[in-house]
């Protein structure tokens, strides 16, 4: 077991099922609606936790009850809330989510007025007792002090950073990290549509590092610090029942591979595995059955 420290959001999921995916100024009526927690660092802690690692979340919540219901939710999937802050003012950050029911796609409408988890309040922890920190990608600037003083206040301590979107500057923070987890999304955005063009590509800029790819129905593909490329084929279940959070997923099953010592190459095999089983059942839980 590890202790893993997330930093990035959590969000308020407001999901409806539909038949299938509705036409432009049409009125459709939902089969199905639920509210959940969601976010990038928050859906993969979750899943860590499961996979019997010891998880705790910062990040930023309303002073409302929504933020009150995200910490509830964490807290029962045993995700440790202390080093989170409250916001006083701002709203919890919320996904309006269509979710297809004819093939499982999810379209996400994301409204955010919330300050991000700074790096004063990242400065409060103590970060001795972590053996991996994740971070998103998000407020580049304090995101650069954060990486650095990991890297200082805990030499040994393994960093992950997931880009997901392209953001102003933030490729002067992948030299910081020690795995780099990019979407399918970041890599087209950068003008590529092959991702091991993209990581080979890339690892000639800042050699040395672990990287992931996450390419959808595709897969994956990884490259290790030596620079050996490898690739899974994607896991799909039968049938998709809900691809939300299925990348997500994905990284916690790098981080927890990597954590017991396995290649990237078997890492990627097992990290797309645990997604196409989310890709099979609604939500998150039980993902750390075998």
């Amino acid at each position: 077991m590890a202790r893993i420290l997330g930093v990035g959001v959590a969000t308020l999921d407001i999901i409806n099922e539909v038949t299938a995916y509705p036409r432009e100024d049409s009125e459709v009526r939902a089969l199905d609606q639920r509210i959940a927690r969601g976010g990038n660092a928050a859906n993969s802690l979750v899943v860590l936790s499961q996979l019997g690692h010891e998880c705790a979340w910062a990040g930023t919540y309303a002073d409302a009850p929504e933020g009150r219901l995200l910490l509830e939710d964490l807290s029962r999937h045993h995700v440790d809330v202390n080093c989170a802050c409250c916001v006083a003012e701002g709203k919890v950050p919320t996904s309006y989510v269509t979710l297809s029911r004819s093939n499982g796609s999810r379209t996400i409408v994301h409204y955010r007025q919330l300050s991000e988890f700074g790096f004063n309040e990242f400065a409060a922890i103590d970060l001795r007792s972590f053996d991996w920190i994740h971070f998103e990608c998000r407020n580049v600037a304090d995101l650069s002090q954060m990486l650095s003083r990991a890297r200082s206040a805990a030499p040994t301590t393994a960093l992950s950073l997931e880009i997901e979107k392209p953001r102003p500057g933030m490729e002067v923070l992948f030299s910081d990290a020690d795995l780099l987890l990019f979407s399918q999304a970041y890599a087209a955005a950068c003008g590529w549509n092959d991702p091991a063009r993209f990581l080979a590509a890339l690892s000639k800029e800042i050699p040395g590092k672990a990287m992931v790819c996450a390419w959808g129905g595709a897969g994956a593909v990884g490259l290790d610090r030596a620079g050996q490329q490898s690739h899974s084929a994607a896991y799909m279940p039968d049938f998709v029942v809900d691809s939300l959070g299925a990348g997500d997923v994905l990284t916690a099953g790098v981080i927890d591979g990597l954590l017991g010592g396995k290649s990237l190459a078997e890492v990627l095999v097992s990290a797309c595995r645990l997604a196409g089983r989310k890709c099979g059942q609604i939500g998150f839980d039980g993902l750390g059955q075998i």
